[in-house]
């Protein structure tokens, strides 16, 4: 190219050769300078088409080119070569474009390898997430757990690319379809459920009734089986909603415990239990009565707020005996709290570890409580209410007598 007479010429009346291997060709016409500058003119243009090849060559063997796009383009020069109207070695240019076709033609059979391969990856993703769809519509239980399944099986549907459009479309309705179908059996089996727990309900309305009709009976053993084959009944119906469930389950209960505390109050009825308590609680009583108020009332208020604690957990005793034993203990409250009150009107109430002490003990009673009436336990319940109007009161007289 540095010496475009090796390659061209331009005869007396300014046609413009090309020298090629195969012989020489008419390029074009030169009329406006000298051969020289015609020669150099052509051989710009021939500069220009081996400019475009190094460009093509350079993006292939750095893979940023598309080499399908690039054998297209190697093609085009290629062909046109034997038509250019250039000045240079075209024979070499040739032979080098037939080169880089050959290249092009190899990595454009790889790109479409990886990209078939690539494809029938999406697609076989894509038919996965169909398929576990299918499957959740027509066999998933755990409701939320599936719908939960299927909106993310939706979000991994988005990710995924390089489908060809009918295709996609062809899975996307079997996705579709499957979530439909799912939609429609979860919505029949919560339409049944409701339908059920209504059934369920209006059942265990007509128990309750029952059961409170029998709860003022004094035919104790007759009732006492009615009330149990009731409660058999009751275990062995539908569940109904949780709140309704659970304001029947309260009301029933209720009418059985009035029933069975009234036959207990006619029968005198002491078990083992309550014959227990009684002896702890009266063996905590002299404890209690034993203490030296007088002379400690600090230790004597600690000492007394262990008993009540250990009081308030041994639970029920028998009922002739529990109001004088009730009696005896706010007869030794009274006394610790009296031979407290010179020392609380010298503490202000707010540094006061005593006062802090029993709001805890409050606190801690107010949660049993609640506990109690959570669980439904009608003998917790009125332990716990007894315990914390004790503390409640012992709390107040300290805090009014600071």
């Amino acid at each position: 190219m540095s010496d475009p007479t090796a390659f061209g010429r331009i005869d007396a009346d300014g046609t413009v050769y090309l020298k090629t291997a195969a012989g020489e060709r008419v390029v074009g016409s030169w009329q406006a300078g000298t051969p020289e500058e015609g020669l150099a003119h052509f051989a710009r243009r021939f500069a220009d088409v081996v400019t475009e090849v190094d460009l093509i060559e350079a993006r292939l063997g750095s893979g940023t080119a598309d080499p399908s796009h690039s054998l297209s383009t190697i093609r085009r020069l290629r062909s046109s070569l034997d038509t250019a109207h250039v000045i240079g070695d075209v024979d070499g240019l040739a032979a080098r474009l037939d080169k880089l076709a050959a290249i092009a033609e190899e990595k454009a059979g790889a790109a479409r390898t990886a990209r078939d391969a690539a494809r029938a990856d999406a697609i076989a993703r894509k038919t996965a997430l169909v398929e576990e769809a299918e499957q959740i519509a027509t066999e998933a239980t755990g409701w939320k757990a599936a719908g939960d399944r299927l909106k993310e099986i939706l979000d991994e549907w988005k990710t995924i690319h390089g489908v060809d459009k009918k295709t996609d479309g062809e899975l996307w309705k079997r996705y579709a379809a499957a979530r439909d179908g799912f939609t429609r059996r979860r919505g029949a089996h919560f339409a049944i459920l409701d339908a059920s727990r209504k059934q369920a309900q209006a059942r265990k309305e007509e128990l309750v009734a029952e059961a409170e009709s029998l709860s003022d009976s004094t035919e104790w053993n007759a009732t006492a089986a009615q009330l149990k084959e009731l409660m058999s009944e009751w275990k062995a119906a539908p569940r109904a909603s949780k709140e309704a469930e659970q304001k029947l389950w309260e009301r029933f209960r209720a009418a059985q415990d009035a029933f069975f505390s009234r036959r207990s109050e006619v029968f005198s009825a002491r078990d083992a239990e309550l014959r227990g308590n009684l002896d702890r609680k009266q063996e905590l009583l002299s404890q209690a009565e034993a203490l030296d108020i007088d002379a400690d009332p600090k230790t004597a208020q600690a000492k007394l707020r262990e008993i009540q604690g250990q009081w308030h957990d041994i639970g029920r005793v028998p009922r002739d005996a529990a109001g004088g034993l009730d009696r005896r203990l706010r007869a030794i409250e009274d006394r610790v709290k009296h031979a407290m009150d010179a020392a609380w009107r010298r503490t202000p109430p707010e540094a006061s570890p005593l006062l802090a002490q029993m709001r805890e003990q409050v606190a801690e009673a107010e949660q049993r409580l609640a506990k109690a009436q959570a669980a439904g336990d009608a003998r917790r319940i009125r332990e716990a209410q007894q315990a914390l109007e004790s503390k409640r009161r012992f709390l107040e007289l300290a805090e009014q007598s600071s």
